[in-house]
């Protein structure tokens, strides 16, 4: 399914979670390389005023749905889409790398926080080996010299995949170019996922997601920083609505 106008609109691939771990199965058994990304509307309000980002979107390979008003604007247009945020990935993507041997990668973050997120995943999932980590300089520019070197260290070590914790637009136009640089590595941008995990930031309780009101725990954990955002966020809804309709019956 296709979100935004057409000059800036990305397309959603993977629909589910079942379709999303077989091509990762298949990628990881080719040695191939991939770029996913989760597909949020604070990203939606960012892509039009972004042409890097853009660009870095539309070369990514897969791409799923994370955040509830992405699914529910799908079923608006009646094409569902499975809810698929990266923090939630991340342990069953680590469980097939276990499964298959597949080493994996952190960077981003600090590296207090990778320490303790890559601890947690092999104390959670047996048999997973961590190969590379990386918390890259303040002020990390995914397009220069130390992205290179990172790219460079990620081929040497093994690693079948790469989570990064940068932020967007860093995290996405990081993978894309790791498609050209470190072309049997598959690069999974998931935000916070590894502060999570480490304990670094604590996510909202299960109930309050399962409501889907992880958004107002958000706000109220940073409200200088999220509230602007969840506001440009909410302002897009109406014209994705319009647009999610249309879609329908298509």
């Amino acid at each position: 399914m296709k979100f935004g106008a057409i000059d800036h609109a990305v397309t959603v691939n993977i629909a589910t979670r079942a379709a999303l771990f077989r091509a990762l199965r298949e990628r990881f058994s080719e040695t191939r390389g991939f770029a996913l990304a989760t597909l949020n509307l604070d990203h939606l309000t960012k892509l039009p005023h972004d042409p890097a980002f853009l660009a870095a979107y539309r070369a990514h390979d897969l791409i799923v749905a994370d955040g509830r008003p992405v699914v529910w604007l799908s079923r608006l247009a009646g094409r569902p889409l499975e809810l698929m945020p990266g923090s939630d990935l991340i342990l069953p993507i680590c469980t097939i790398c276990a499964e298959m041997e597949v080493p994996i990668a952190l960077v981003g973050s600090s590296d207090e926080a990778l320490e303790g997120a890559a601890a947690a995943l092999v104390r959670w999932v047996p048999g997973l080996t961590v190969s590379y980590t990386c918390a890259p300089h303040y002020g990390f520019d995914p397009t220069g010299p130390e992205a290179n070197a990172i790219f460079e260290a990620l081929s040497a070590s093994g690693a079948g995949i790469c989570f990064i914790a940068l932020g967007a637009p860093k995290q996405e136009i990081f993978a894309a170019r790791g498609l050209r640089k470190a072309p049997g590595v598959g690069f999974a941008s998931i935000g916070a996922g590894l502060d999570f995990l480490s304990g670094h930031q604590v996510r909202a309780p299960r109930i309050m997601r399962m409501l889907a009101l992880e958004w107002l725990w958000r706000a109220l954990q940073s409200p200088r920083r999220m509230v602007p955002r969840y506001a440009r966020c909410f302002a897009i809804l109406p014209g994705l609505t319009m647009q999610a309709l249309r879609q329908r019956g298509k």
